[in-house]
């Protein structure tokens, strides 16, 4: 984010799921879900007159198998999803807050190709070394989740984005890394998707950051429904 790169290793946020934290000049919410599979970043800063930046916390509660984020200051709840404020002061607001670009990759894939890059540091992981992705979902999302969209399996990674036009699109993410490696375009309405340091990002049509992330397909099209799939 204007010239400075960070990495959060996933065994750390498995354990912290939320960092509140200020890079290329913004500051940024980053929630983790694990029961989504879904690593998000949100714009904290440049909110509309008379609000001040949320510091974020995840609450412990659940929507959808989702995690529930909050704001400490003002009491006010977020769909940790989709960055909508649903009860709270910053509710009454209509406050939506703008995601950001988080790209899933491995940490030396990373390291080289942004070598000056910063990381969260291991002490903030107190210990401890989690994986919830091998095993514990095996049979499914362990906690109630709505319909699920049989396009895909439920565990499925996609990379998920919304167009100019409002419209969410999933793209699978293992097909679509296939498909750029062999230097085919990958487009859908104002959206590209492009291989960052062995991760997909999607930009828009001039480039510019429209904020993609991975996530479980459960969980993306449970949140937007009548979501568009590539490939279909």
């Amino acid at each position: 984010m204007s010239g400075e790169y960070r990495a959060y290793p996933r065994q750390i946020m498995e354990v912290r799921e939320m960092v509140n934290d200020t890079l290329g000049g913004r500051h940024l919410g980053i929630p983790y879900c694990t029961l989504c599979g879904a690593a998000q970043a949100y714009f904290t800063d440049e909110l509309p007159l008379g609000i001040d930046r949320p510091v974020l916390r995840t609450s412990g509660l659940l929507i959808r198998s989702n995690k529930v984020m909050y704001d400490i200051t003002t009491h006010s709840v977020f769909d940790t999803f989709t960055g909508d404020a649903v009860t709270g002061p910053l509710a009454d607001r209509n406050l939506k807050l703008k995601q950001a670009t988080v790209v899933t990759t491995d940490w030396g894939t990373w390291k080289k190709k942004y070598p000056g890059t910063t990381v969260l540091v291991e002490a903030l992981a107190l210990g401890r070394n989690f994986d919830f992705r091998s095993g514990r979902d095996a049979d499914g999302p362990i906690f109630p989740v709505g319909d699920v969209d049989p396009r895909l399996p439920v565990h499925e990674d996609i990379i998920g984005v919304i167009t100019a036009s409002g419209k969410p699109v999933a793209f699978r993410r293992s097909k679509a890394i296939a498909a750029l490696k062999q230097g085919r375009d990958i487009t859908f309405e104002d959206v590209r998707l492009e291989l960052m340091a062995g991760g997909v990002k999607a930009v828009g049509k001039d480039g510019q950051d429209i904020g993609s992330h991975q996530a479980f397909w459960f969980a993306w099209s449970q949140f937007h429904p009548g979501t568009a799939l590539w490939p279909g």
